[in-house]
């Protein structure tokens, strides 16, 4: 029978099965080269384990052991440079470095893959590659943090708005503020330590998925690659990708906790607030309005959020119907992950650039901070502090002062006291020391409190817990 060209002789993978090989859309439909080629290090290292292990184990010789090691080397060492040609038709990683490993020490090759499948092996590289990309991640928001942290000890006593409902509530600081996404990405890395220590387990010598004949030793080549412990099932080996949906769901509430920064970034650029301004570096300009500053760093930061989102979304739905074990589907679980890793890295380095460059202008917070009656509560304290008068009576005393400042157009602390009077006989010219932002301010001294004196000591703290 003549071969057609999209119908290719059988495929040296899969052996004496097939007789034909795969058309040319099942080639394209079929092959993970294209992306799981990023696996190349983490697929080199876990077969230099294997292979020790199956040397020990006297599985394999010395002679090949030592052999297979000097190949292995010798790709590694090709991929780098950039001279190793990675072929679509060998589908992946996997079978791109065995196929060169042939040709570069002949029949030593095939050994290499006694006692395991590409179902472990693939298992393994990819759970490398997590691990590897959690501790890098983890390293990039903690320089996040420290950029933060010395914005927030800069401005620990500069006043501004707090909000809720995006409506002026009460003043806070500056510095507060930062600390705020202090603590978000604080979580964020405690987030990524527990999904590494969760996932440190070793896949490796599952096989398929029943495990294996030969007298291996799974818990050597587990200390080899760094793992705590070979995983306890060999089904649950080969087809578990929680790890990859765990670094996917960190990263989502990481990207989020970036887009929140990101949007009051793109707020507080605008005219409207002028509450800070970012550098030349990380913003454009308009093509028709020669005034135009865009904030676009920060922009791009708050879009990118619903494409970590939506990665997380992706796999989940990939991995919702599967049973056990291993289906091909699963190959469809490393591009949400790599696009995931790549989106919420520049993320978090534009973000860092953003907030080190940041200039605060700190008379339009401090303008800014009284602005809609912010220090109405601290009347209400005042007077349940000095009056003794109960917390619900105060508020509604409180009311109808902001009121009565409302219709006069003015700010609180501009009534007089004969007016403030008229409302509650109990108020005195005391009450006017708590109506200042300032004033208002340092009074919350409370644990976590906005305090300039908090947010001092709270950076040091930060420090200590995070840096």
């Amino acid at each position: 029978m003549t071969q057609t060209s999209d119908q290719p002789s059988a495929s040296t993978i899969w052996g004496g099965r097939f007789a034909g090989g795969p058309s040319a859309v099942m080639q394209r439909i079929n092959a993970s080269i294209g992306f799981d080629k990023r696996l190349y290090a983490q697929d080199i290292r876990g077969s230099k384990a294997h292979c020790a292990m199956l040397v020990k184990a006297g599985i394999l010789s010395a002679a090949d052991g030592t052999a297979i090691e000097n190949g292995l080397n010798r790709i590694l060492a090709e991929i780098e440079s950039g001279q190793f040609q990675f072929k679509t038709e060998l589908e992946d990683i996997h079978m791109n470095v065995e196929t060169r490993l042939a040709e570069l020490i002949g029949e030593a090759a095939g050994r290499l893959h006694t006692a395991r499948s590409r179902n472990d092996q693939v298992a393994t590289d990819f759970r490398l590659w997590v691990r590897d990309t959690l501790e890098g991640m983890e390293g990039a928001l903690r320089g996040l943090q420290a950029a933060l942290l010395d914005k927030a000890e800069a401005h620990a006593a500069s006043v501004m708005p707090g909000f809720t409902h995006l409506q002026a509530a009460q003043p806070v600081t500056f510095g507060h503020h930062m600390l705020a996404y202090v603590e978000m990405f604080g979580r964020d890395r405690s987030r990524l330590k527990d999904a590494r220590a969760r996932m440190n387990e070793c896949p490796l010598g599952a096989a398929a998925l029943a495990g294996t004949s030969f007298p291996i030793d799974r818990h050597m080549t587990a200390e080899a690659l760094g793992f705590d412990r070979p995983t306890a099932n060999s089904l649950d080996s080969v087809s578990d990708r929680d790890f990859a949906l765990e670094f996917l769901a960190a990263a989502a509430i990481s990207a989020t906790h970036l887009s929140r920064l990101a949007e009051e970034l793109v707020l507080w650029t605008t005219a409207q607030f002028r509450f800070v301004a970012l550098s030349d570096g990380y913003t454009t300009g308009s093509s028709i309005m020669p005034q135009k500053r865009n904030p676009d760093a920060a922009e791009l930061v708050r879009a990118k959020a619903g494409r970590v989102i939506g990665n997380l979304n992706a796999l989940l739905i990939v991995m919702k119907g599967l049973p056990l074990t291993y289906s091909k589907d699963m190959q469809d679980d490393k591009e949400p992950v790599f696009e995931a890793a790549d989106t919420l890295e520049l993320s978090i380095a534009a973000m860092t650039g953003m907030i080190r460059d940041l200039e605060v202008n700190t008379q339009r917070l401090k303008d800014s901070a009284g602005a809609g009656f912010t220090t109405a509560t601290d009347i209400a304290d005042w007077l349940v502090r000095v009056a003794g008068v109960p917390f619900r009576q105060a508020h509604h005393i409180t009311g109808r002062i902001v009121r009565l400042a409302e219709d006069k157009g003015c700010g609180l602390e501009d009534l007089s006291l004969e007016e403030l009077r008229g409302i509650d006989a109990r108020l005195t010219a005391d009450v006017f020391s708590v109506l200042s932002v300032e004033a208002s301010a340092a009074s919350r001294t409370s644990f976590g409190g906005t305090a300039p004196a908090n947010v001092a000591a709270a950076v040091a703290a930060a420090r200590q817990r995070f840096l």
